[in-house]
């Protein structure tokens, strides 16, 4: 993984209506549809569970990720830096997050499909603070022609 790899930065926000309201005033940014996900994950400290989850992404590169606060999950806001995580697609995601993970940085949550894990993504909090998080590329394609697109528009480039 490098820096030039980098696909995304998620930042955790109260209400996701707001906060792409501010950001487009303050950046220009152009946000895709908001998402809304009842999410199977696996989290190493307590037992696999359902999370709806509510998200959007900017339809430019490099991505913002704006995913709305979710109180007793690993989605919440901090009196610190809201800044969640760096996202990188991934062509391996067992394998990448399984190097995280000896690299010392332990898997946090990850999607799963019943007693498949890490399916679909994986975050891994490094010593700093900072989370790692693997998408699975097969999911590009798709998150380009859905996740990426201003309403009524094309997808922004990658």
């Amino acid at each position: 993984m490098s820096l030039s790899e980098l696909f995304h930065v998620g930042i955790v926000v109260p209400e996701i209506e707001v906060a792409r309201e501010r950001l487009s005033s303050l950046l220009g940014v152009e946000w895709g549809p908001i998402v809304e996900s009842d999410t199977e994950v696996r989290n190493a400290v307590g037992p696999d569970e359902v999370i709806s989850l509510r998200l959007c992404y900017s339809t430019e590169a490099p991505r913002l990720e704006l995913v709305e606060e979710r109180p007793g999950t690993p989605w919440v806001c901090n009196g610190f830096s809201n800044l969640h995580h760096i996202g990188f697609f991934s062509d391996a995601l067992t394998r990448d997050a399984r190097q995280l993970e000896e690299a010392s940085c332990p898997l946090e949550i990850c999607g799963r499909a019943g007693a498949e894990a890490p399916r679909r993504f994986s975050y891994h909090r490094d010593p700093l603070g900072v989370r790692i998080e693997y998408v699975d590329a097969a999911s590009r394609a798709l998150m380009a022609d859905f996740l990426f697109k201003a309403p009524g528009g094309a997808a922004g480039a990658e």
